[in-house]
């Protein structure tokens, strides 16, 4: 029996321990850091593709066969340019019946039955070569598809276009190519909401400069908005700043204060992971930052701002 109540209270010292220790409150250190002067920017990210500005279908003025196609995907053209011959039904049918008299008869109906052109309308390039020679077609047929010019479209929720202005420049990568970046700038922006799941965008067209020989309609693509940048600027920690009743605080290190005394600021923007201070405090203050020590003897800081946002 003694033997039992021996082990009974060796066992309830060793849980009293455990949770006095557990329960035991984790000594905070403070880390002295000084504000720093340099350059901030807010930045957001926007899903895009790329797309002809103005995309046109080719189509044949008459129903027939087509004879020729002069052009292939990708090939510059100028307006008015012959890109494809075609021959009307009739004419398709006068040939193949000259064909069975000889080919005298065949040059006779093509001198004198002359074959209907296919013009470029505008300048621009070939996109799509829908049809080949010797393939009937409609009216309703689409022989060729011609783009004046590749672009960036973007959908910006209406809440970011305050950040969206004509002329701005973004940066622009492809999803296919994520390694090559280019630039481009805005040149159009949407004066008509379009409104998707109850969210409502805007339209923005971004020209892009010098884009890659890999340029290609239909493709995926990430823009990079600096929405706000400052330069020369008073910088701290974003988890510097304590808020209280809608006020914002840092703690100064004082002569007088051993935990430091609390100063309120005026704050800018912030990037989720540094912000910027207006007034309230002078580069040459020192702050202090909260520390927990861990149980292994090494301190760690709580990491302020919000997640994703870029440096």
């Amino acid at each position: 029996m003694k033997k039992a109540i021996i082990i009974i209270v060796a066992v309830l010292l060793v849980i009293s321990g455990f949770l006095y220790f557990k329960g035991k409150k984790k000594k905070v250190n403070q880390m002295e850091i000084n504000p720093e002067i340099g350059t901030i920017a807010v930045e957001f990210r926007l899903d895009a593709s790329v797309e002809p500005r103005n995309r046109l279908e080719i189509k044949p003025q008459v129903s027939g066969r087509i004879e020729d196609v002069l052009v292939v995907e990708g090939q510059r053209v100028k307006k008015g340019e012959i890109i494809a011959w075609m021959s009307s039904t009739d004419r398709a049918a006068l040939l193949d019946l000259a064909r069975a008299k000889g080919e005298d008869e065949v040059k006779k109906w093509e001198d004198t039955y002359k074959p209907t052109p296919i013009i470029a309308p505008i300048d621009g390039f070939i996109i799509l070569r829908n049809k080949e020679p010797g393939q009937t077609v409609s009216m309703s047929d689409v022989i060729l598809v011609m783009a004046d010019e590749l672009i960036i479209s973007a959908n910006v929720d209406e809440t970011d276009l305050k950040n969206i202005y004509l002329g701005q420049n973004v940066a622009i990568s492809l999803d296919a190519y994520p390694d090559k970046n280019f630039t481009g700038k805005v040149e159009h922006i949407a004066y008509e909401s379009t409104v998707v799941s109850n969210v409502t965008s805007y339209e923005v067209k971004i020209r892009p400069v010098r884009p890659p020989a890999n340029f290609r309609a239909g493709m995926s693509a990430t823009i990079q908005v600096i929405a706000q940048k400052k330069n020369d600027v008073l910088l701290l920690p974003i988890d510097a700043v304590i808020d209280k009743r809608g006020k914002k605080f840092v703690k100064v290190k004082t002569e007088n204060k051993k935990d430091g005394e609390l100063k309120e600021v005026e704050t800018g923007i912030n990037n989720g992971k540094q912000i910027e201070i207006i007034s309230g405090i002078e580069e040459s203050d020192t702050i202090l930052l909260p520390q927990t020590e861990s149980k292994g003897g090494s301190n760690t800081r709580r990491t302020g701002g919000m997640p994703g946002m870029p440096h």
